[in-house]
């Protein structure tokens, strides 16, 4: 008897979504439909160029089942509605379109499990609001892949996917956990990547910010790489670990209780000789936008919500936000005027 396939779609299909549809592809579980952009069409002509820790160098021409440039529209195109939404773009809430306005299009009512592969914490609750009938999980990734050029990806640190649900007030929780495990084992079937459920994402979504919201946003503050930090020492001492101590505190008021061993463990957790620039840092080189909102500023406004005090979170908030808006000049999303409102004018 012939398995029916799960239909996924991977919205954002850099390092990250293409190592997640190569994973499901080849595990035969699923058939992917992935959402390109700017390297739509060299994979288009060509396929991608992958070299893999977990599934081997050397890898040329290969496609998933479905690459496309847009959104797939569901009811107006007459397509079967999608089992898995995947997204694995960078979180900006700050930038138009939104995530929510992004896959909105593609998502069935009710029937479409929407799978968050991103980073920083709080990321969920706008998709709960607008899709309250479906299935909502979380998931953190723990992999290391990137596109150096248009359709070649790099993949240099194992795959590790967390998955778990989150919970949503018109869904059965069986049926949260249910879509949760099978997209477990349809991840995992290749065999070649470390794809687990997980019973308790806050945790993990917590732990994982306390790296990104001290290394990530520090080097993108000072373009610097985590090596260069830690040989420094004093930016270990008067930066990040005081902004781990904040995040740590912040996520027991929200009933998360990190051990004080992770802020030791996160410091080192990058070879110390491979002088690694996090992604954020990596962005803001480029050009591109930055994800701190939910990596920096939903956990300050976390720690507000609480009556707490996060000098160093609240400065490297408003150092990202200076970032950002020089971004947003330069592509002409924002144009200084003396004219315009402003209580400093």
């Amino acid at each position: 008897m012939t398995m029916t396939k799960a239909r996924v779609l991977i919205v954002g299909t850099g390092g990250v979504g293409t190592m997640a549809a190569y994973a499901l592809e080849t595990g035969g579980q699923a058939e992917v439909t992935a959402v390109l952009r700017s390297n739509f069409t060299a994979v288009q002509r060509s396929g991608f160029e992958i070299d893999s820790l977990d599934h081997g160098t050397g890898i040329k021409g290969w496609k998933p089942s479905s690459v496309r440039n847009t959104i797939p529209n569901v009811a107006e195109e007459g397509l079967s509605p999608f089992d898995y939404v995947v997204v694995t773009t960078k979180n900006i809430p700050d930038i138009r379109p939104t995530v929510v306005e992004i896959i909105a299009p593609a998502v069935t009512a009710g029937k479409t499990t929407i799978c968050m592969v991103q980073n920083g914490i709080n990321i969920e609750k706008p998709i709960i609001e607008r899709f309250p009938r479906n299935v909502v999980l979380s998931g953190i990734s723990l992999i290391g892949a990137t596109e150096t050029a248009h359709g070649k990806i790099r993949h240099d640190d194992n795959d590790t996917l967390k998955i778990g649900p989150y919970p949503s007030l018109q869904v059965f929780p069986e049926a949260a956990e249910a879509a949760a495990r099978n997209f477990v084992q349809i991840y995992g079937a290749c065999g070649k990547v470390d794809c687990m459920y997980d019973e308790n994402v806050p945790f993990s979504r917590w732990r994982k910010v306390t790296y990104n919201a001290s290394f990530n946003s520090v080097a993108t503050v000072l373009r610097m790489d985590t090596s260069r930090m830690r040989l420094s020492e004093h930016i270990i001492d008067d930066l990040i670990l005081p902004a781990m101590r904040e995040i740590v505190m912040t996520a027991k008021a929200c009933g998360v209780e990190l051990p004080d061993s992770v802020m030791d463990a996160l410091v080192k957790a990058d070879p110390i000789d491979i002088f690694f620039r996090p992604s954020m840092c990596q962005d803001i080189e480029k050009g591109n936008y930055i994800e701190f909102e939910n990596i920096v500023g939903e956990p300050v406004r976390e720690a507000e919500k609480h009556g707490l005090s996060t000098p160093v979170l609240k400065t490297i908030y408003g150092l990202l936000k200076g970032l950002q808006l020089k971004t947003k000049e330069a592509k002409g999303l924002w144009t200084p005027s003396v004219g315009q409102c402003g209580k400093y004018i």
